[in-house]
């Protein structure tokens, strides 16, 4: 069965020349939307459609992208609400250290001594580092920032995270 990556939704479009306002959820936007790139948008109750990357750009917290042979905002109307996915075929590789969100996210996070604090559900990419959002076994959201002094280690195959419970954070 083919496996599907959320890169991000379509909020709108942007403009009269077919650019659309996607919100992120990808952890390469540079990558995802590089001129060229192959992606799928899946609207409800519809096969896939296949575009390709002409241009893309930042503007407030939306990334804009247009896509080959979709010039007209009249052409893109229809893309609104619809979610933007890569195939597995097209995760790369990644470096010692590095992890793709999916792989984050359904991690049980743990502290150095071994106490439970949650799952990480989202993972936010405000600016400087990433954060994690761990639903807590009260319902309650903790945010962990992705930074060595906090994050001491990643177990990917067993789905734990180990952090150093720096006082504020919980």
């Amino acid at each position: 069965m083919d496996k599907w990556y959320n890169v991000g939704k379509i909020v709108n479009t942007h403009g009269i020349r077919g650019e659309v306002r996607i919100i992120s959820r990808t952890d390469f936007p540079e990558e995802r939307y590089k001129v060229g790139n192959k992606l799928s948008i899946f609207l409800e109750d519809k096969n896939p459609i296949e575009v390709i990357v002409t241009t893309h750009r930042t503007h407030k917290n939306f990334d804009l992208v247009t896509f080959e042979g979709y010039d007209n905002v009249n052409q893109v109307e229809a893309f609104k609400g619809g979610i933007v996915k890569v195939h597995e075929s097209q995760l790369g590789n990644l470096g010692e250290g590095e992890y793709y969100f999916h792989e984050i996210i359904g991690c049980t996070v743990e502290t150095e001594t071994g106490e439970e604090l949650g799952i990480i559900k989202e993972i936010l990419t405000p600016g400087a580092n990433d954060v994690w959002v761990v639903k807590g076994a009260k319902g309650k959201e903790i945010l962990i920032p992705y930074i060595d002094q906090i994050v001491k280690d990643i177990n990917i195959e067993e789905k734990i995270i180990k952090i150093h419970l720096m006082e504020g954070l919980v």
